[in-house]
C-alpha cells in the first residue's frame, strides 16, 4: 500500500514538473516571439527614418540667407547603420531559434540548450552595444557638441530624432528580452 502511496506521489510530482516545463517552455516561446517583434520594430523605424527640411544659411551677414535643402537619414551615421544591422541580426536568429526550438519539442540536449544560451548572450551583447552606439549618436544631435563646433540638430529635424529615439529605446527593451532569455537558458542547465 504504500508503494501504491509513492508512485501516486511520483506521478502527481512528475505532472507537476511538466505542468512548470509547459510554463516555463510558453514564456520562452512568448519571450523570443516579443524580442523579434521588438528588433524587427525597432529595425524598420530606423530604417526608415527620414526627413528633409530647409535650412537658411547665412554665408555673409550683410546678404540675405541662402536657402538650402538638408536631409536627415539614418544611413548617414554609421551608428544607426549599426543599430539597424544588429537588430536585423538579432530578428533573423530569433527566427532561427524559434524553429529549432519548436522542432525540438521536449527532446532538447545539454548541447542545444547550451548553443542556444550562448546565441542569446551574443544577442543581448551586439543590441546592448548597438543601442549605446545609437544614443551616443542620438545625445549628440540633441545636445551638439561645443569643443568640436557640431551643432545641435534635433531642433531642426524633430521628427527624425523622435523615430531614432522610439528606435533605441525599442532596441533596449530587445536587449532586456534577450537577458531575460540568458537567465531562462541558464536556470535549464543542470
Amino acid at each position: 500500500m504504500e508503494h501504491e502511496r509513492k508512485n501516486n506521489l511520483n506521478g502527481m510530482e512528475m505532472e507537476k514538473g511538466n505542468k512548470e516545463s509547459g510554463s516555463r517552455k510558453g514564456l520562452e516561446l512568448t519571450m523570443r516571439v516579443l524580442a523579434l517583434v521588438l528588433s524587427l520594430t525597432a529595425a524598420t523605424v530606423l530604417g526608415v527614418a527620414k526627413q528633409t527640411k530647409v535650412v537658411s544659411i547665412t554665408l555673409i551677414p550683410t546678404l540675405p540667407p541662402l536657402d538650402v535643402s538638408a536631409t536627415a537619414k539614418a544611413s548617414y551615421l554609421s551608428a544607426f547603420v549599426f543599430n539597424i544591422s544588429a537588430n536585423a541580426i538579432a530578428c533573423g536568429y530569433t527566427a532561427i531559434s524559434i524553429a529549432i526550438l519548436m522542432v525540438s519539442k521536449g527532446r532538447r540536449s545539454k548541447g542545444l540548450i547550451m548553443a542556444v544560451l550562448i546565441g542569446d548572450l551574443v544577442m543581448m551583447a551586439l543590441l546592448f552595444s548597438s543601442t549605446g552606439a545609437a544614443g551616443a549618436i542620438g545625445l549628440m544631435g540633441v545636445q551638439g557638441n561645443k569643443h568640436v563646433m557640431w551643432k545641435k540638430v534635433c531642433n531642426v529635424f524633430g521628427k527624425f530624432c523622435h523615430q531614432t529615439a522610439a528606435s533605441v529605446a525599442i532596441t533596449l527593451l530587445a536587449a532586456i528580452m534577450f537577458m531575460v532569455l540568458v537567465v531562462l537558458d541558464a536556470m535549464k542547465l543542470p
